[in-house]
């Protein structure tokens, strides 16, 4: 008896055929500053012509939890741009332009079409940031995940100049926070969305709830993370002084705004300066969730946040709206003593 790779749960044929699928998906991402991308052992990119003293910065992250929707609903297309964007919009809070972008599937038995609806949303998420889809690495693993299961890790690097790196040194008491709107909880908080929605109040994934606007709740779960990076790029290349940005993820608003602020400051949020979306408002009343739960696990309606000063904010938030991203001053920044830290009212 002769026993084969594909015996032992490897197929190495289907992976052959999502190279094939995924080539034309990188191909449409390419910038000029790559020399060699998906195909080969690594992959080369050059620096960006016209930058003085480049300093190369990288993220990295996953999707999460938000993963276990996409099983349940078989719908695979949209967590790819989820990757890009929990990578690329850390990149971006440096100052950074987001240049190339690598990924890491990993499965128990390969599936060519559902991994590649998965790379499609990669692509998507690469094109919506202006960064390149250079590679990645597809890994199946019998025996390791839970069958229809696969687990995806992502790779972003970006590169700005020395001297504009974005730090918070410049952050000063009278300056104003902008809040950039998030498109729903983005990848975080999902563990206690789905034992909340799904368990405690066991809501169905595929019907209308007037609660959400007439949306299933499918659809409002497997909204993509927004991706700011292109945005706030072109914001600061326009002469807008952002001073301070954060990537509002896990740790809501309290554990990541003050992530980028100096000692001897604090910001201080106003909540009532914006709508929280209909999902948030939800779970909590579903779960009975503290306001303090809330606020540290979701983003609660803000995405990505702006220290600018404050003759700036009202310019800021009005070339935001010309690009379709709503924003709205969402507090400022006061004198205080030690640590940074995030205080509402």
């Amino acid at each position: 008896m002769s026993i084969t790779y594909r015996d032992s749960g490897v197929d190495i044929e289907e992976g052959e055929r999502l190279v094939e699928k995924i080539a034309p998906l990188a191909r449409a991402t390419r910038r000029e500053e790559v020399l060699a991308g998906v195909g080969g052992f690594a992959s080369l990119v050059t620096l960006p012509r016209g930058y003085r003293d480049p300093v190369l910065v990288s993220g990295t992250d996953g999707v999460g939890t938000k993963l276990k929707i996409a099983f349940l609903t078989g719908r695979h297309d949209t967590v790819g741009q989820d990757l890009v964007a929990m990578c690329a919009n850390d990149v971006a809070c440096t100052g950074a332009e987001p240049l190339f972008f690598l990924d890491y599937y990993a499965t128990g038995k390969l599936s060519a079409e559902e991994a590649a609806q998965v790379v499609a949303g990669i692509a998507e998420g690469c094109r919506l940031a202006g960064c390149a889809l250079v590679g990645g690495e597809t890994a199946e693993l019998p025996g390791f995940y839970a069958a229809g299961e696969y687990d995806l890790a992502g790779f972003c690097v970006g590169v700005v100049e020395r001297d504009e790196i974005v730090d918070g040194r410049r952050v000063r008491p009278g300056d104003v926070i902008v809040g950039l709107a998030s498109s729903g909880l983005h990848s975080n908080g999902y563990s206690l969305a789905r034992k909340v929605l799904l368990e405690h109040l066991a809501l169905p994934l595929d019907q209308a709830d007037e609660k959400l606007g007439g949306r299933t709740l499918a659809d409002v779960l497997l909204e993509p993370t927004r991706i700011y990076a292109r945005h706030v790029f072109e914001l600061r290349k326009g002469g807008i002084d952002i001073r301070a940005m954060a990537h509002v993820t896990g740790g809501g608003l309290p554990g990541n705004v003050p992530r980028t602020l100096p000692e001897g400051v604090r910001a201080v949020i106003d909540r009532s300066t914006w709508e929280v979306p209909a999902i948030f408002r939800r779970i909590q009343e579903g779960g009975n969730v503290p306001d303090e739960e809330m606020l540290r696990t979701f983003n609660m309606g803000v995405g990505f946040t702006l220290v600018v000063p404050a003759e700036q904010a009202d310019e800021a938030i009005r070339r935001l709206g010309e690009r379709s991203i709503e924003a709205f001053r969402i507090g400022v920044i006061e004198e205080a003593e030690g640590e940074p830290t995030c205080a509402f009212r």
